[in-house]
């Protein structure tokens, strides 16, 4: 672990997958955008993260990011398409049949259909492992385990 650290809108963290390679986020306004980018070597330009695509967006727990986890290296404006995190679904852990979607933006929850939800995250807090380990997966052409659960509810 290392020093106490901010959450700050903008700030870019470096995740260290094994020390191996390095994957860059953005801490938004909630939760963080993942950047499809992956590094042997540190960064040397952040502005690099201008164009890189997205790989996901997630929230994860607030440790994560306060404990130095995964450590701050730097800020960037948050680009535009960014500022809006997109819709999120939950699915009542009570009645399998029951969704909702969740705007991360507002913190809004409307009923919704199964339909409406394909395609969509599920709303849920991460922890810093399992991005790690989604990551990892990602660049190995794995599906996810936790992504994977998320998918099966659309294949009943």
């Amino acid at each position: 672990m290392a020093k106490k650290q901010q959450r700050t809108p903008g700030s870019i963290v470096e995740i260290n997958i094994d020390n191996q390679y390095f994957v860059y986020a953005q801490i938004l306004k909630e939760g963080l955008v993942v950047f499809d980018l992956k590094t042997t070597k540190q960064l040397d330009d952040l502005n690099t993260l201008l164009n890189a695509p997205i790989l996901f967006f997630l929230a994860v727990y607030r440790d994560v990011i306060t404990t130095g986890i995964w450590l701050k290296i730097g800020k960037l404006d948050i680009r535009k398409e960014l500022e809006i995190v997109p819709m999120q679904f939950i699915q009542d852990a009570l009645d399998s049949k029951v969704f909702r979607l969740y705007d991360p933006n507002t913190g809004e929850i409307t009923p919704s259909t199964k339909e409406e939800c394909k395609g969509l995250e599920s709303a849920s807090v991460w922890e810093a492992s399992h991005v790690e380990e989604r990551i990892r997966d990602h660049y190995a052409g794995k599906v996810n385990r936790y992504v994977k659960d998320d998918l099966d509810v659309f294949n009943d």
